[in-house]
């Protein structure tokens, strides 16, 4: 596993669920200004960051025909690229 692990790779060895990234999707689709998210006890993000940071992310958010559905799997793919804290 990479020394700081992805919230993907983080998900795959099962230390954080599949439900809390969808709760990060949901705080930040909520209220883009979302800025630290915390997954459990273990790990935290900073949503705002992590989405602004990734370029396609920014791209699709930016576009204004792009879908609701788009856009949640745009924030979520950040999200999963995204490398957290460790608390």
């Amino acid at each position: 596993m990479a020394e700081q692990p992805t919230i993907g790779d983080l998900v795959k060895e099962n230390t954080l669920s599949d439900d809390a990234v969808s709760a990060a999707v949901d705080a930040y689709m909520a209220d883009p200004a979302t800025t630290l998210f915390a997954f459990g006890e273990s790990h935290e993000l900073d949503l705002a960051v992590a989405i602004s940071s990734n370029r396609w992310a920014s791209d699709v958010l930016a576009d204004s025909s792009a879908s609701d559905g788009l856009k949640r799997s745009a924030v979520r793919t950040a999200i999963w690229l995204a490398r957290p804290e460790k608390r």
